[in-house]
């Protein structure tokens, strides 16, 4: 697709490009005159172009989510598909969960919000939520509080659920 696009990938916050291979907004700007013209276009995509191979075209990363949900957490870029994968690990959890950011003076803090899965309604729940906060410091490395609720608890919505609530003031 190189002969119709030209592939970037950018800073999300500054705009300026980055090397092959490290992590940022993927942007395209078209070579041919089919359609319209596009100039830097910003698909609010992250992900990173792999190094050169003896591939004829360049090669892109897997998708790993998007700028306009990332949220920063002690200068750490955070996105709220890192925090699913983790909770998506453990069998004990539901799909269901809802971050809550706040600043307790001048430190941001994280509550994750998660469901028990419904036939693990009996299990240790803090030995749920050390795991999985175990597992969000280790991956995504910022410490977060866990709390796990019974089924039904955490908010859901029609569409796009409301994943980040971000309570932080300015």
């Amino acid at each position: 697709w190189e002969d119709h696009f030209y592939p970037e990938v950018i800073d999300p916050e500054t705009g300026a490009p980055q090397a092959d291979d490290d992590f940022g907004e993927l942007v395209f700007t078209s070579l041919t005159k089919e359609a319209l013209p596009i100039i830097r276009y910003r698909t609010r995509d992250l992900t990173r172009l792999l190094p050169g191979s003896a591939r004829t075209m360049r090669r892109m990363g897997k998708i790993t989510g998007r700028s306009d949900d990332m949220f920063i957490i002690r200068g750490v870029n955070v996105f709220p598909t890192q925090i699913e994968e983790q909770i998506l690990k453990l069998p004990e959890l539901a799909p269901h969960y809802q971050i809550e950011i706040s600043r307790e003076g001048n430190l941001d803090q994280v509550l994750i919000n998660v469901e028990a899965a419904p036939d693990a309604q009996g299990a240790d729940r803090d030995l749920i939520a050390y795991r999985l906060t175990g597992n969000i410091k280790d991956v995504v490395g910022i410490s977060t509080r866990i709390v796990v609720h019974n089924e039904g608890v955490v908010p859901r919505s029609e569409g796009k659920a409301t994943r980040v609530l971000d309570r932080r003031k300015g």
